[in-house]
């Protein structure tokens, strides 16, 4: 599995926007679909909500990818 560490500017970000900036997902769209589709988990749970707030200390899981979202120093 491939990890990577996101370092987040604000208080969150949303769960298709995510998947887009670490280049899971080559679009927005490609983001929404792959949550829709049940294969992204976020804390080990399927998340269903595309635009759902990822913050600092989540981890989010879509096919052999892992991010751990981290708050920016």
């Amino acid at each position: 599995m491939e990890t990577s560490i996101f370092e987040l500017k604000g208080d969150f970000i949303a769960l298709c926007d995510l998947l887009k900036t670490t280049g899971i997902a080559d679009s927005g769209g490609q983001g929404k679909a792959f949550v829709a589709d049940g294969i992204v988990t976020v804390d080990g749970e399927v998340e269903l909500r595309k635009t759902a707030k990822i913050r600092a200390g989540q981890t989010v899981e879509c096919f052999d990818h892992q991010i751990s979202v981290v708050a920016a120093t």
